[in-house]
């Protein structure tokens, strides 16, 4: 039901982003039982492990028609499951993956800007590019970010009434560079908070931005979808022919 209530919405493809590698072949299955369903991988900066992927691995989990990024990966110090140090070197493994494939990384930031900046630049990031997944700091970071290839992707917490300056950062992204996302089940937007998040909810993401860009929701979510479709190479590769509608991750 929650894909059927994603098309009532408006939806036409998600990307199901990885968190870990145990349910891999979950996203797998679902994105093989769905043709608007693409997925991705990587292991989350705090996902507790026995043994760290190496790049190789990862390159070969994500050779797939339908994996279309890695990640979600990058530094969370809000909570310390997992060290800096092990989160940093899982980092760059990412990346080093990702630029090997020339697939994007989608990345995880909390309470991290200047580490994620540091590790992006030492590691070339923009050679691939990638998502700054959820994003939540401030314009400079944004920008430096920009810099560096990265589209910037908002959800459910910039419609939070105390996020102003979060909407206005939302609002100087160039729109060629700016994403929508669910991070379902978390992050649930106006007017559903303290509700469970899911892709049908993206849309009030993009009725909130469009209202603070001063365009039509209709406009916001077709620029969006297009951005995404392009950023994960669904139409370059020929996995989609073109995304009117909205999309997300």
């Amino acid at each position: 039901m929650v894909l059927e209530r994603f098309a009532q919405a408006g939806g036409q493809w998600l990307v199901s982003v990885a968190v870990d590698l145990d349910h891999l072949p979950r996203l797998q299955a679902l994105a093989k039982s769905r043709d608007n369903v693409y997925f991705s991988v990587g292991v989350h900066p705090n996902h507790e492990v026995d043994a760290e992927p190496t790049v190789d691995q990862l390159c070969e989990l994500a050779d797939h028609p339908k994996c279309v990024a890695i990640g979600e990966t990058g530094l969370d110090f809000f909570r310390h499951r997992v060290s800096p140090e092990e989160q940093e070197a899982r980092f760059r493994t990412h990346i080093q993956a990702a630029k090997a494939l020339n697939k994007p990384v989608i990345v995880h930031n909390r309470d991290a800007d200047k580490d994620v900046l540091r590790v992006m630049a030492d590691e070339g990031i923009s050679d691939c590019g990638g998502i700054m997944h959820c994003f939540s700091s401030d314009w400079p970071t944004a920008q430096a970010a920009l810099d560096m290839n990265m589209s910037i992707s908002f959800t459910g917490n910039v419609t939070f009434k105390r996020n102003e300056e979060l909407r206005g950062v939302a609002a100087k992204v160039p729109e060629d560079m700016l994403l929508i996302e669910t991070d379902s089940p978390y992050l649930t937007p106006e007017p559903f908070r303290g509700k469970r998040n899911e892709p049908s909810y993206v849309r009030n993401v993009a009725e909130c931005i469009a209202k603070v860009r001063n365009v039509p929701p209709e406009y916001l979510a077709s620029a969006t979808s297009q951005n995404a479709s392009r950023r994960f190479g669904l139409i370059r590769h020929g996995l989609i022919r073109g995304s009117g509608g909205l999309g997300c991750f």
